[in-house]
This record gives C-alpha cells, structure tokens and sequence, in this order.
C-alpha cells in the first residue's frame, strides 16, 4: 500500500457512499479495491476511483439496475438506452393500473350484463406474434395495423384480437379479420361456432381486463368451464371515437360440465 491509498471509511465519506456499498460493489466485481491488506482484508482504494464510485451511486439513485451499472462503467453502448425503455415500459403500466383503480373506486368492481350466445364459425385472416407481459396492448396494435394494411381496408367484416386465458411471460397475440377471400401476408384461419358467454366493455383498451374479469367470474360461477382464447371484437374505430366511448364485445367459448 502507498500514501496515496484511501482507507475505506475515509473514501465513503468522499464519494459519499456506505462502507457496505463499497463492500457490495467489490463482491460483484463493480469497483474492486486498489490494495487489500493481507493480514487484515482492510480494503484501500485510490482517490482517481471516486469518479466511478460516485458514478454508481448516481445511478443507483435514478434506479438503474446494478448489472446495467456494470455494463455503463464499462462503457457499453446503449446500456442506459435499455434501462429507459424498461422504465417507460413500467410507468406506463403503472399509469394503466393507476386509471384502473381510480375506474373502480368511481364505479365499483364491473358488472357486465353477460349473455349467451351462439355464434357460427367464421373464415378469417390472421396475423400473429407474441407479446411480454408488458407490450400486449402495443403488440396487439401492430398486428392490427399489419392485418388491415395486408386487407386493404377493414371491409364488414370483424376485427378479433385472440388471447390465451392462461396467462405467461410471452403472451400469443393473434389478430383476425373476417373474410371471404384469401389476404396476401397473412393466414387463413377458422374461428369455431359454438356457445358463447359474452360481455360488452365500453372504454379504453387496457381496461379490458377489469370485464375479462368479470366475464370469467360469470363463468366459473355458472359451473361452466371456458375454453379460449378469449376474442375481443372491436366494434369502435380508435381514430374516430374518445376512448372512453370505446365498444368491445368479449366472447369466450363456454362448456358445459360433463
């Protein structure tokens, strides 16, 4: 060890850290210390270290992940680019979630009127991807946008997004349009007839959960068991109507048991 070695509760203070933290940090390899003293594992580290000490504790502060910390100071391109896009992915579902609550503190839990019907079965077109968690509603959008623009126009026939009632990580989106004819780019499908219960929610989109929730409830209160995907028919253009005027009828495919 040399004089220009600072002991570690004296380099805390300077770079305004914990003795903890440095001793996190050097465990997962972020700042390791210029000298350990053999005798005593008392940790030194150098006064030209407290610029990236300091960094850390920056970015900590604003939440950034302490493996992208490690990719930043090594001067990873686009490494805090990632953690953005995660932050705004997580701000807009909380911001979902906020109007969420606030349609439930106003309203009360939903109570659809649920209905059965039977619904013949229907040629359509259909595109496909999946989706995490987090990006369904904007997964969904572009698999619409590719659908109508492979169609042309959306015609009169209905526009159906498909999800699965078992929910993962990767969720399979699947839109559909009703047609006669063959679309170039997508593929022809069959959505089957059958019984269906049905509910209608009228808003935004990524409120529909709060009707799925509801729909199913009314399922599995009746004994029924459901089979999915659960289809949302879009019955409102989003370019021309406000959002909470938006109309949605949910279908899900109901079974008697036994």
């Amino acid at each position: 060890m040399n004089e220009e070695h600072l002991p570690i509760g004296r380099f805390a203070r300077l770079c305004r850290l914990s003795v903890k933290q440095l001793r996190h940090y050097d465990e997962l390899g972020l700042l390791p210390p210029a000298h350990v003293d053999p005798d005593t594992g008392y940790r030194y580290y150098r006064p030209e270290q407290a610029r990236p000490a300091m960094l850390i504790g920056l970015l900590r502060s604003l939440d950034v992940p302490l493996s992208s910390v490690g990719r930043v100071l090594s001067g990873e391109a686009g490494a805090l680019g990632g953690v953005r896009d995660r932050m705004e992915a997580d701000l807009a579902r909380r911001e979902r979630n906020f109007a969420a609550l606030e349609r439930i503190l106003s309203e009360g839990l939903p109570r659809p009127e649920v209905t059965v019907v039977r619904e013949p079965a229907r040629r359509v077109a259909a595109v496909r991807d999946t989706a995490p968690q987090g990006r369904i509603g904007a997964v969904t959008s572009a698999c619409v946008a590719r659908l109508l623009a492979a169609a042309g126009a959306p015609g009169d026939g209905q526009l159906v997004g498909l999800f699965p009632l078992d929910m993962a990580e990767e969720v399979a989106v699947a839109v559909a349009l009703e047609t006669s004819g063959d679309v170039p780019g997508t593929s022809p499908d069959v959505l089957p007839g059958g019984l269906y219960a049905s509910a209608t929610h009228v808003g935004a989109y990524d409120q529909i959960p709060l009707t799925t929730h509801a729909l199913l409830a009314w399922v599995g209160e009746r004994g029924h068991t459901p089979r999915g995907p659960l289809r949302e028919v879009y019955v409102s253009n989003p370019a021309t109507t406000p959002q909470d005027r938006l109309v949605t009828h949910l279908m899900i495919k109901i079974e008697d048991p036994g």
